[in-house]
């Protein structure tokens, strides 16, 4: 019999690289604005960036609604260590 290997947080999402960039860089900033700035685009393409990291973890029964809990999930999936913060 063969077993996957448990995940103790469920499944992750799969996050493009970008996704991921946009997320730690909105971490990193007082605002979305600032991390826009940052990473040389507009807030609305922030916001686009997050709903749809939002809408994956949702998909896989993990939601992050608001921002201390996709930190929550970030550090969950080792994207951020504690100490980032």
């Amino acid at each position: 019999m063969t077993r996957t290997p448990c995940y103790p947080f469920g499944v992750r999402p799969a996050l493009s690289t970008r996704e991921i960039e946009v997320l730690l860089a909105w971490f990193e900033s007082d605002s979305k604005t600032e991390a826009g700035k940052r990473l040389f685009i507009s807030q609305g393409t922030i916001n686009t960036h997050l709903s749809r990291i939002r809408e994956k973890y949702a998909a896989v029964g993990r939601p992050a609604p608001t921002k201390a809990a996709l930190v929550a999930r970030a550090l969950q999936d080792a994207l951020i260590d504690i100490d980032d913060l």
